[in-house]
């Protein structure tokens, strides 16, 4: 008898309707293993896609450096000290680092995440004002609505000209009113504006500090605000192909020499490796799919120990069928061959409902965080190879479910089974 003939389907049919509720919870095990599987395999990247898209707005081979203070004593100067960098340090860097692909001075009015008057007629707010080189589009995404970005031509000239974020443009100017063209007073210098410019997110879990920024030229930062050759921080983007952690090693070395910084104080120049960020964050997302994995599969492992419970009790049922059968000449690889493929259709069965509704509830999460802003869990979805995978993975287990019981009825003596049945 073929397993594939019709015989052969209604024979599994009337098996596991013998007992439906065994049938059913047996099933509903394998079922749930392959849907928490998929469920989770859909937060996961979710929740990696969230983070992903924050590391999105800016270069990942990036690196901050900013001053602060000395903790060690140097070449008879005392410890205390204040470090200041300045645009000559930006020069050196360029020429003695050639690790470095992209340098940008950067200066903020008010400090880090600074309130400044900003004036517009009658209205006004605070906002935090940068003086940044055009290259800073380079190191954090700059998305623009209208007008344009910095140019050189900014800088070489020196021109008071200002790129606005939304919330500037809604305290600033009315609603439908045109922004780019009109001017501004940023602590009573006039500025015009010259672009509008969107962060990629924004409002909850987002960046409110984006929102109401306001890029101006460095050179026109420095003349505008009697700044001189200060300069906040740097912003270095490492060459293609470069670790950003050599490139940092290199610039540091270079600025300590420069300011007369012992070689071994790490506290007089702050900095912050977003490479090496990323690189923490992307180990911990390949372990968190590693334990997915796991924790999926040991669910499913368990509904799959079930399916080889109910195939031995199935065998042990219809003992007395299967000695007949190999008393008018079933091979033992026909018998065994029934007892994998019942075992099979039963794993297939509630692991496809399984497969379904798992993908189902994540396109259905996927829906309904599409239109949310912000926040840290975007997009989650199950890849066409994490689906073939989960298949190949329910096949398997279906094999294996019904391998043990297969041994099992194959040892069944004909002779013995005839003897029952008499």
């Amino acid at each position: 008898m073929s397993v594939l003939d019709g015989d052969h389907w209604r024979e599994i049919y009337e098996v596991l309707r013998a007992n439906k509720l065994r049938t059913f919870l047996t099933a509903f095990g394998v079922f749930w293993g392959i849907f928490m599987l998929l469920v989770m395999l859909g937060s996961g990247n979710g929740l990696s896609n969230g983070v992903q898209e924050g590391f999105a707005d800016g270069a990942t081979n990036s690196v901050f450096i900013w001053s602060q203070r000395t903790s060690k004593p140097w070449r008879g100067m005392v410890p205390g000290r204040s470090i200041q960098l300045n645009v000559a340090d930006a020069a050196a860097i360029r020429t003695q680092v050639s690790e470095a692909g992209v340098i940008c001075p950067r200066n903020q009015l008010g400090g880090f995440r600074g309130g400044n008057n900003v004036t517009r007629g009658v209205k006004s707010g605070a906002f935090s004002v940068m003086g940044d080189y055009p290259e800073i589009a380079r190191v954090q995404s700059v998305r623009l609505v209208g007008g344009r970005f910095l140019n050189p031509f900014d800088i070489s000239e020196r021109r008071k000209v200002a790129v606005i974020g939304p919330r500037v443009r809604d305290v600033l100017f009315g609603r439908g009113e045109e922004p780019i063209g009109e001017r501004i007073r940023i602590n009573g210098v006039e500025f015009t504006v010259v672009g509008l410019f969107k962060p990629r997110r924004s409002g909850q879990g987002g960046r409110d500090d984006e929102d109401q920024t306001i890029f101006v030229p460095f050179t026109a930062f420095q003349s505008a605000f009697n700044y001189g050759d200060r300069v906040g921080w740097f912003a270095i983007i490492a060459q293609d192909g470069v670790p950003a952690s050599v490139m940092e090693e290199k610039v540091l070395t270079l600025l300590r020499e420069r300011h007369s910084i012992a070689p071994d104080d790490d506290r007089a120049l702050g900095h912050f490796n977003l490479e090496k960020e990323y690189g923490q964050i992307t180990g911990l997302f390949a372990g968190i799919r590693t334990l997915i994995w796991i924790v999926g599969i040991g669910t499913l492992a368990a509904g799959v120990i079930g399916v080889s419970n109910i195939m031995l009790v199935i065998v042990r049922e219809r003992t007395n069928e299967i000695g007949v059968r190999r008393a008018v000449g079933a091979t033992p690889l026909a018998v065994m061959t029934q007892v994998v493929f019942e075992s099979l259709v039963l794993t297939c069965a509630a692991g496809w409902l399984g497969l379904i509704a798992g993908v189902g509830v994540v396109e259905l999460t996927a829906r309904l965080v599409a239109g949310v802003e912000g926040g840290m869990f975007r997009n989650p979805e199950v890849s066409l190879g994490a689906a073939l995978q989960t298949l190949v993975i329910l096949v398997a287990c279906g094999v294996l479910a019904g391998l043990f019981p297969a041994r099992r009825a194959v040892k069944v003596s004909p002779v013995e089974a005839l003897r029952a049945i008499i």
